[in-house]
């Protein structure tokens, strides 16, 4: 196979696409930190923050497909997969998979220390979360732990220290994340209980998991309001919190315990514009109050 067919087999494997769902916190986190530091917007290492985003994520999802080609061959829904179908190999996975931790590892240490000696810290959870589903009934935890570095990380690419209001809107996106993984494995109970594979609503049914994710949404808009409280957010970001709390509304009206019809809809395209809705709030907000371009 020639190797452009071989990237995109990769990238297809990945879900590079899905960035989406992550990289809008990041960026609001990093923009936010520029704001308090100097008001400036440094592209240089706003750069490096995507880079090293998009490289880590690479890395845990190549991670993922690979530790769970097994139990995705024995699911008809996964079974399509690149790694179960023989489109990429096990070998060409670990090869990206190793380049993708390389571009991460670099990307941190071009931008400060603290980065590249927290890096490790970063890299744990999405090696471990794959394995999580064999041991615990609530992998989405580990998932959401995995999420909750990507504002934290970037926060700390800007400023090179420590911020807890990092850790708010870090804990607010793991939190939420959590959340609607907890919808996405609804539709895998069978084979989930079929092969012994852990989840919450494996273990505790459906009802619960859709439960569990509303109350996990309605914790992640309590910490967006601690976060806009806690780094003074403007009238804009306010108005993207309360277009957040529709989306929430509205996903929950469309994935119901009996009726799981509408959930790739729930879990693709709302969660996609939460991300996307909120960061471009937070990026308006930021430049009335003064951040330049």
């Amino acid at each position: 196979m020639p190797q452009p067919g071989r990237t995109k087999a990769f990238l297809r494997l990945v879900m590079i696409e899905h960035s989406v769902f992550a990289l809008p916190f990041a960026y609001t986190a990093a923009l936010t930190a520029m704001y308090q530091l100097d008001k400036n917007i440094h592209w240089g290492r706003l750069l490096l923050v995507t880079v090293a985003m998009v490289g880590l994520r690479t890395f845990a999802m190549a991670c993922n497909r690979i530790i769970d080609r097994e139990i995705d061959a024995r699911n008809p829904r996964t079974a399509g997969r690149e790694l179960v179908t023989g489109a990429v190999s096990v070998r060409s996975a670990w090869t990206g998979a190793l380049i993708a931790l390389v571009v991460f590892l670099g990307a941190a240490a071009a931008l400060n220390p603290l980065c590249l000696a927290l890096a490790p810290v970063a890299v744990i959870p999405m090696v471990v979360y794959p394995y999580g589903k064999r041991f615990t009934n609530f992998p989405q935890a580990i998932l959401g732990l995995a999420q909750a570095m990507g504002p934290v990380g970037a926060w700390i690419a800007i400023t090179g220290s420590w911020s807890w209001d990092a850790v708010i809107l870090g804990l607010a996106i793991g939190i939420w994340i959590g959340g609607f993984d907890l919808i996405y494995a609804c539709q895998d109970v069978e084979a989930d209980r079929g092969h012994g594979v852990k989840s919450v609503p494996a273990r505790f049914g459906i009802p619960a998991a859709i439960y569990g994710a509303r109350g996990c949404h309605s914790v992640t808009m309590a910490l967006l309001v601690w976060y806009a409280l806690a780094t003074g957010a403007g009238f804009f970001f306010w108005l993207g919190l309360l277009i957040v709390l529709g989306a929430f509304l509205y996903e929950h009206t469309l994935v119901k315990p009996h009726d799981l019809s509408r959930l790739n809809r729930a879990f693709f395209q709302v969660n996609g514009f939460i991300g996307i809705a909120l960061f471009v709030c937070a990026l308006i907000d930021l430049l009335v109050r003064g951040l330049t371009v």
